[in-house]
């Protein structure tokens, strides 16, 4: 074992170098990725999936924490997408429920007729112009559209508008100078990186020739598959197989690359957010999302997760070699939105607990707008090698599993196959069972926690009806608490043995959501570094490293201000 690495981890490196060999080789662990492997693990084909980082730690890591049918995609034209993702937010809302909850969403509204005569010409030519407001009667408009593709069982109720009066008697703190707000339904995402993870376990269970490496990158092409690295020791090894995948988002014309094959599909924008601890902010929001458009064009969103307030985002072009930040100019575009939707709130830098940035896998859009660039998605097969190469551009998480289904079906005929089994409608991990009224939960919890007090709505929160297995693993050892009771010793353990814990970054921004809520500090990552270390074979240098590793990493890409340590 090597000294940052589980012996679960290493075995299955190994296993994979000794083998030499798999019928498809998936490159990229975000959601769209994973979605993929899931998807041809439960068709019986063997599939090996690498990420260079951790699973989800890219673009997938970076989202609004949404799950929404893209009312503003209708402006775009874009209907078929439009359909797919209404049906795919309302398919999670079922198959995820421990993630995926419904969001009430209101917009606020100034004026009645803006934007009805230019949304044409936007339509028509996906060229931003001069920026304009939306009216009410354009919002309507949407809103009735957006309705039509939302008949689903009654999944979420239909939009309503109210005037500035019955408006400021639902949300006091808006701008008294609004003339309507419209209210409808979408869905939040509450923890992206752990759904991802649900995903990738399940298909890993699927299917014994399903195997899934995190920190292991692409780095060439052989004659009959892929060169690969292990990024933790170093070491290349090479994989043939009979299809391979380009599921690196943003990064695919760089994997390609990397592959010997020069393509140019992408054009990714970035997106940024700040998460703000601001009780004055979030009781504001009465638990909905504040979405609307700027005046300069952008879509804005402010909404309550986790106890605090996300607001975003951004939509600037990017260049996915360099890394994605929230830069203090954004920060003031968004202190400036906060303050025009909430004029008598006020906000400041202190406030702010964590900040994130990412670049959308968007194709390349040359003069189009970024507003306006589909988020839609396709796949490119290159046949010109040994090997099939088949490349994602595109996609959004609304829609992952749609897409999973969509590439999988590429694979399934490059290899001759045919599909044997759907995902729709198939529970998500922790969402199998899940228990959905108060009462449901009681019993489930009763049942299946009983003797986890306090800790049993963590528990189900963060992993679901897996909770169950979680609870049983840490009641057959010795565990204390850790980060104020967020995590135990017991529970880092389960981390480590069954969820591809390498690092104390993974358990700090992806396995908990220590760092999203502001908990993390130089004491936090002291306390789980030395709890980790016995788990991973850590030895003080390598705990001192990986504290160092993350605190840099949570200063310079997150906006934090963790002091650096003297070494004892």
């Amino acid at each position: 074992m090597t000294e940052n690495q589980s012996s679960a981890e290493r075995a299955a490196v190994r296993e994979i170098r000794e083998s030499g060999r798999t019928s498809v080789l998936i490159i990229g662990g975000g959601i769209n990725g994973i979605s993929t492997f899931r998807d041809l693990a439960l068709q019986g084909v063997d599939v090996v999936l690498v990420e260079r980082g951790d699973f989800a730690s890219g673009a997938s890591s970076a989202s609004s924490h949404m799950i929404h049918g893209g009312i503003r995609y209708l402006e775009n034209g874009e209907f078929r997408l439009v359909r797919e993702s209404v049906q795919e937010r309302n398919g999670l809302l079922r198959i995820a429920p421990h993630y995926v909850k419904p969001l009430e969403t209101t917009i606020p509204i100034y004026s009645t007729f803006s934007g009805i005569l230019s949304a044409p010409l936007r339509f028509l030519t996906h060229r931003s112009g001069k920026p304009q407001e939306r009216g009410a009667a354009l919002i309507k408009i949407g809103l009735t559209l957006y309705d039509t593709f939302s008949r689903d069982g009654g999944t979420v109720p239909r939009h309503r508008f109210l005037g500035r009066r019955r408006s400021l008697r639902e949300l006091p703190a808006l701008d008294p100078d609004i003339k309507y707000t419209a209210t409808y339904y979408d869905a939040s995402m509450h923890d992206p990186e752990r759904l991802a993870l649900d995903v990738l376990l399940d298909g890993a269970a699927a299917h014994v020739g399903a195997r899934a490496l995190n920190y292991v990158e692409a780095v060439g092409r052989t004659d009959e598959g892929v060169l690969l690295r292990d990024r933790e020791t170093g070491a290349e090894f090479a994989i043939a197989a009979d299809v391979v995948v380009n599921a690196s988002g943003p990064w695919t014309d760089h994997t390609n690359s990397a592959l010997g094959t020069s393509t140019r599909f992408m054009g990714g924008t970035k997106g940024s957010h700040i998460v703000l601890d601001h009780p004055e902010l979030l009781a504001a929001t009465k638990g909905r999302e504040i979405f609307f458009e700027h005046s300069d064009g952008r879509i804005v969103l402010i909404y309550p997760l986790k106890g605090r307030v996300l607001v975003g985002t951004t939509d600037i072009d990017a260049d996915p070699s360099e890394p994605a930040v929230c830069t203090e100019e954004e920060v003031n575009y968004f202190f400036d939105l906060i303050h025009h939707v909430f004029p008598r709130i006020a906000v400041d830098r202190s406030q702010i607990v964590y900040r994130f940035a990412g670049i959308r896998p968007l194709p390349r859009h040359e003069d189009t707008a970024p507003g306006f660039v589909s988020r839609d998605y396709r796949v490119e097969t290159d046949r010109s090698g040994a090997v099939p190469l088949v490349s994602l551009v595109g996609g959004k998480w609304t829609t992952f599993r749609a897409l999973g289904e969509s590439l999988s079906n590429a694979v399934l005929d490059l290899l001759g196959r045919t599909r044997t089994v759907s995902t729709a409608g198939r529970p998500i991990g922790g969402g199998r069972d899940f228990p959905r009224g108060d009462a449901d939960r009681r019993a489930w919890i009763a049942a299946h926690l009983a003797g986890a007090g306090d800790r049993a709505e963590q528990l189900l929160i963060r992993y679901g009806t897996r909770a169950a297995d979680v609870w049983a693993f840490i009641g057959d050892g010795d565990d204390a608490p850790l980060v104020g009771g967020d995590v135990s010793t017991r529970e880092l353990a389960w981390m480590v043995r069954e969820e591809h814990v390498v690092h104390l970054a993974d358990v700090v921004l992806r396995r908990t959501s220590i760092a999203f809520t502001g908990a993390a500090d130089a004491d936090v990552l002291d306390e789980l570094a030395r709890a980790l270390a016995p788990l991973l074979g850590w030895d003080e240098d390598r705990r001192e490293s990986e504290i160092e590793q993350a605190r840099t990493l949570l200063n310079d890409l997150h906006g934090l201000a963790i002091p650096d340590r003297t070494r004892h």
